[in-house]
């Protein structure tokens, strides 16, 4: 029955059907922002969703039934159990209060990432470059809080909206590193009353843009090649193992065929 069950939920068919499943419910979800289209077909898309996280449920449990213990020691699977969990949050009625939980169904989507190898990989190679990107960030930081300091001391009095203070110089150099409105809205009005300050400026986003930020990606890029590297690696020894454990089972039913055989001419 186990044996049965494990071959039925680890069958391609069956993982296909779960990832159908979730880009289903994640539409549905999607649709449900809509008030005119829960106006027509509200009742239908509840109950959808309601079919999804009972497919999604009977999948857990079945999983839990066929690996026992050893589900929970698998990240993935705990990620896919707190997401099926969090669906079954009472949000109505006498738990009302809980009502908050119903944003939390839109994680359902997240499922995605379990399905698929090419995203579990971006997303394990983004926490497992987190200690470098930390000291990456940390650097950042830093070069904010020197660039705050200048900026704060320079075009203060002439600009406290912008650099009045440490915070405000530090949310301005953001909205300047993120090159979202920084030549016209920032920039231009301070070098028309400082001439100079376009070396502020350059220096600021060559060093935070294209060499700190870069280096983050860097960093992140290096982590997902060592990661599909080391899983192409264990591909290739999974592929070894299986022949070597079929050559042997030929070679066991020749030894039986041969035994059959004097057997039979004896």
């Amino acid at each position: 029955m186990k044996e049965s069950l494990k071959n039925f939920i680890e069958n391609k068919y069956t993982s296909n059907f779960i990832l159908a499943v979730i880009i289903f419910n994640s539409i549905v979800l999607g649709l449900m922002t809509y008030p005119e289209i829960m106006a027509r077909i509200g009742k239908f898309l509840s109950d959808s969703c309601i079919v999804c996280v009972i497919i999604f449920t009977i999948e857990i449990l079945i999983k839990l039934y066929v690996y026992g213990k050893s589900f929970f020691k698998d990240g993935w699977n705990n990620f896919d159990f707190i997401l099926v969990a969090i669906s079954w949050v009472p949000t109505g009625g006498i738990f009302s209060s809980f009502r908050a939980f119903r944003v939390l169904r839109a994680l359902r989507a997240l499922r995605l990432i379990t399905r698929l190898q090419k995203l579990r990989i971006i997303v394990q190679a983004i926490i497992e470059s987190i200690p470098n990107v930390g000291w990456a960030s940390l650097l950042l930081l830093l070069i904010f809080y020197i660039f705050a300091i200048m900026g704060t001391t320079l075009f203060s009095e002439a600009f406290p909206e912008f650099f009045g203070t440490i915070g405000k110089s530090m949310y301005s150099l953001f909205q300047i590193m993120t090159l979202e409105s920084w030549s016209m809205g920032i920039a231009r009005p301070v070098i028309s009353v400082f001439p100079f300050a376009w070396v502020y400026f350059i220096s600021f986003i060559l060093t935070s843009s294209f060499i700190v930020m870069n280096v983050i990606v860097g960093v992140v890029v290096n982590a997902i090649g060592e990661l599909s590297e080391q899983n192409r690696k264990e591909q290739e020894l999974k592929n070894i193992q299986n022949s070597t454990d079929l050559e042997l089972e030929l070679n066991k039913l020749k030894s039986q065929i041969a035994v059959v055989e004097a057997l039979l001419k004896s």
